[in-house]
């Protein structure tokens, strides 16, 4: 797997609530405990690792402290990443304030990286495209894809699958890449409100003639997910038992879909598989993986699984 795109260190702080402060109605939150995990595209990456695909990332990052943080965080996991430094920008940090199982706040840090920068990952990327199976390119707007048209025209050339994972109203950068995987809002932002199933489905099949896309994977939360393709639309079900937590379920579900790709499986195949990843991970806290014994059993492989 080659995973491309806005890279991010999400970071946890836990505490308890015990008064509102006397400066202003808000609660005073004695911080305990702190914890760091992957997030963006280094979450796409942990998830495609953790899940048996050899894994490479590439990605830009400021000459920071959250930027040494992923780097070290990336290691940790033993996954190949390749991160560009940049003086000029801030590494996106999304700090998130949590007491008794409740997101209390989020703060974000951000600065768009600089255009040199940028060319150079373009150059690695063709350069990387020889040892890959499948793309993904994980597009959080945050700046990290600003050569994204030009990264899928070469992946497709090299015979590479690619799948996006997009953001804003602009899709038409996305044009040849081979599968999408927007949320409900992502898509109507493009395609607009859809009166019901059957104007959805006439929209999202303009969109995939416009785009030349394989297929557009809409994960629509609590009510699954539809995979349209030229063929009749497949929707199926949520698989989570509990959610507990939403952060970086799209992450896994772009993973899960282009590992089981990789691996042999058909489109609706991996659909299912994907589904199942994203119903694990919405139990966990932050940003989480799937691994191969909660997807098929400690006995099997995600390469056993093909459709």
């Amino acid at each position: 797997m080659l995973v491309v795109g806005d890279v991010m260190l999400d970071r946890y702080w836990f505490g308890d609530v015990a008064r509102i402060s006397p400066e202003a109605p808000v609660p005073v939150v004695l911080v305990k405990t702190e914890d760091e995990r992957l997030g963006g595209a280094a979450n796409v990456a942990w998830n495609c690792k953790e899940l048996g695909a050899r894994t490479r990332l590439l990605s830009v990052v400021g000459k920071d402290e959250p930027g040494a943080k992923l780097a070290k965080l990336l290691k940790q996991k033993r996954i190949d990443a390749s991160l560009h430094r940049d003086a000029k920008l801030d590494t996106t940090l999304k700090l998130r304030v949590i007491a008794r199982h409740q997101q209390l706040l989020r703060i974000d840090f951000e600065r768009p990286p600089s255009r040199e920068v940028l060319a150079s990952k373009l150059e690695e990327f063709k350069q990387a495209l020889a040892d890959c199976d499948v793309v993904i390119l994980s597009d959080y707007g945050k700046g990290g894809l600003t050569h994204i048209a030009e990264m899928i025209r070469s992946a497709r050339r090299a015979g590479k699958r690619v799948l996006v994972d997009p953001k804003g109203d602009d899709y038409a950068r996305y044009k040849g890449a081979s599968v999408i995987t927007p949320n409900v809002a992502e898509l109507r932002e493009v395609i607009g409100r859809w009166q019901d199933e059957k104007d959805l489905r006439q929209r999202a099949q303009a969109l995939l003639g416009r785009l030349g896309l394989e297929a557009l994977l809409l994960t629509r939360g609590e009510d699954g997910m539809t995979l349209f393709t030229k063929r009749k639309p497949v929707t199926i079900k949520a698989e989570a038992r509990e959610v507990f937590d939403v952060t970086g379920a799209g992450d896994t579900v772009i993973a899960a879909m282009a590992v089981m790709l990789a691996a042999g499986a058909g489109l609706e195949a991996a659909m299912r598989i994907a589904n199942r990843a994203a119903g694990v991970v919405v139990g966990k806290l932050g940003t989480a993986t799937a691994t191969p014994a909660e997807l098929f059993g400690q006995s099997s492989n995600p390469s056993s699984k093909k459709g």
